[in-house]
Formats: structure tokens, sequence, C-alpha cells
């Protein structure tokens, strides 16, 4: 049996004091993930006195382009900017049932295909209030809730963990090659001025030599592009661990790979022998500050050759290599359990809700 959405919840209405907030609790667009992945920490708050309130247990969409399927089950109260819808669920409606019924793909295609205007399209919220949902007993809300939730707690306790292994590896490398803390607080007299063309090698994306349809291994391997995973289209084919720089438009986003992808002619292709070295150096580096071209950023090969590094002694850079590499291996290991724990998440929602797999009840 189904029913509306509107039988379920209801747009909040309530109204918050912008000195109420600060950055951690204030939601717009922009400080929400794509792909139903929560939110980030906000880079501001809105230059108004007051806007929409959101409390504890409240669902939040981003109502601008559902199709990035940007979603949130508060877990505090705060306020977000007009372009987030703020539902409520009714009392005999599971606050983390009604999240996970609004975070099934159906649903962001619904919302997509009934959204008005084409550059940036907006969810009708008289459309969604009409999107139709199982009804089931309270208890079984709950026990297909709390067997998904189970899931991504999983999950965030993997993000947790790998936000600190970042840190731990950053702390080592501002130890050892900033503060020079193993030597004394001084550079060592043998260490020496390069670039990084002296440590890495850097080429841009190339096109592919063969047509789409030639290109092994298939589909299933992402194409890397300026900042993101893209379409299949003029790229090449890379199996070895890389670090991808976006080298037009939102450049100087830095991404690991250490399994086969393909990477764009928007980016710039870095591997070395000191992966991590490399890798924390380009970390800190303000690409800002390096030529952003006439229209649109744009990051050259030459830019990132020149780029001064002070180069430490083999031992010191085969030493933090080891040491900085345990941590990213765990980092990778968790990034993968991750993409299984999504993967299972993702096939055990439609299910449950659909009442093809009854849920654990007990």
């Amino acid at each position: 049996m189904k029913s509306k959405l509107s039988d379920f919840c209801s747009f909040a209405n309530g109204r918050v004091s912008v000195t109420d907030l600060d950055l951690d609790t204030y939601i717009s667009t922009e400080n929400m993930l794509p792909n139903k992945e929560g939110i980030t920490r906000s880079a501001g708050l809105p230059a108004i006195t007051q806007t929409q309130a959101y409390q504890a247990d409240d669902v939040l969409i981003s109502n601008i382009r559902p199709y990035f399927r940007k979603i949130w089950l508060a877990d505090k109260n705060g306020g977000c900017s007009n372009d987030v819808l703020v539902l409520r669920a009714n009392e005999d409606v599971y606050p983390a049932y009604l999240y996970y019924l609004l975070s099934e793909n159906s649903f962001f295609e619904y919302a997509t295909v009934t959204a008005k205007g084409t550059k940036m399209p907006r969810g009708d919220k008289s459309a969604i209030m009409r999107y139709e949902v199982p009804v089931l007993p309270y208890n079984l809300q709950v026990a297909i809730a709390d067997t998904l939730a189970a899931l991504d707690a999983k999950i965030a306790n993997n993000i947790k963990i790998n936000y600190h292994l970042e840190q731990m590896a950053q702390a080592i490398f501002k130890s050892w090659f900033v503060d020079y803390e193993p030597w004394g607080g001084a550079m060592p007299d043998d260490w020496q001025e390069r670039t990084f063309a002296n440590i890495a090698n850097i080429v841009s994306g190339k096109r592919p030599a063969h047509r789409q349809a030639d290109c092994a291994p298939g589909f299933e391997v992402p194409l890397l592009g300026a900042s993101s995973i893209m379409g299949f289209t003029n790229a090449i084919l890379y199996n070895e661990k890389i670090l991808v720089i976006g080298r037009v438009g939102t450049h100087g986003v830095i991404q690991r790979y250490s399994r086969p992808c393909w990477a764009s002619d928007n980016t710039l292709i870095i591997t070395s022998k000191y992966y991590e070295f490399v890798y924390q150096n380009l970390y800190r580096v303000n690409f800002y500050n390096i030529n952003r071209g006439s229209t649109q950023p744009l990051i050259t090969q030459s830019d990132l050759k020149n780029i001064p590094i002070h180069l430490p002694d083999e031992a010191s850079l085969c030493q933090f290599e080891k040491l900085a590499g345990s941590l990213m291996v765990m980092h990778e290991n968790n990034i993968i359990e991750n993409e299984r724990l999504i993967e299972t998440r993702n096939t055990l929602l439609p299910r449950l809700l659909s009442g093809e797999l009854p849920p654990p009840v007990g």
C-alpha cells in the first residue's frame, strides 16, 4: 500500500536569527554534498537577519538541481537557505525512515522530472508532496531505518578514521620537512633546493588512441576530469598509482588514485617514486598564486615542474614514504570498504522499502 508524501510529513516553516547560527549549523546548497553524502562545514553565513530554521531529525534536501541528490538527516538544530527544503516527519512516522524513503534514487528521479526551469531546475514543492511512498507500521519503519543506519554509521566511522589518518600523515610531514624537528629544528646542510621536476614526472592527460568502444577494460573504470568523475570521452587509461590535478577551471584540486582510471585532457598527471612526499608538498601549494589565465584559472606542466621544494636525503625520503604510505594504505582500504558498504546499502534500500526483503525485527 502506498500513500502521498504529504501524509508522511510537511514542510517546516520556522525562522531563526542568523546571529544564532555558526558555520557548523548553517546549511546551504553549497555545503550539501552530492550523491547523498551529507554536509560539510559552511564557508560563510548569509548577509540577512533571519533565515529558514530546521531542527534535529528534519530531512534537508537541496531544491536546486535535484539530480545532484543532496540530502541530510539533521542531527542538530540550525538554519538553512531558502533553496533547501526542510521536511518534518509526522508523529506516526520515524524520521530516519522518512530520510531513507527520500534517499531512494527513484525520489530524486521523480523530483528531477517534475522540477521547474531548465538552466537551474528547482524541485516543485507541490509535486514533491504528491510523491508516493510505501505505508508501513511504525515498528517496521524503525527496523528498516535502523538496518540501513547501521551501514551508514560504519561508513561515517571509516570517513572519520580516514580524516585522522590524513591528519597524522600531514603532521609527520610538517614535523620532518617544515619544522625539521628530528634534526633539531634546522634543515640539514645536505638537503637541496630543487623543484618538482627533480622528483616527479608531470604530464597532461591525453586523448585515447582508439575509439571508446575499443578501450579496455570497460565502462566501470572512472574518468577523471578537471575536478570530478565525468563521462567517457577524450582520455587515456592509467594503471599505476597517480596524483591527478585539475588543469582548467577548478584548478588545483588534487585527487589520489591507485586503481585503474581514465584521465582526461583537462588534467595533469603526476607520478613519482616518492608519491606521499610529492602529495604532501602539493597539498600545501596555494594554486591561486599560480597562473590563473585570462578567462579562467589554468595550470600548466611548467607551473608544477617549477614549484620549489627542499629535497631531503634519500634515507629520509624513503623513511617518510614507508611511514606515510602505511597510513594511506589503511586510508585506501577504508575507501574500498565504504564502496562495498554503499553498494550494499543502495541495494538493500529499495528491496526493504518495497517489501521484497523483510527487515530484521526484534
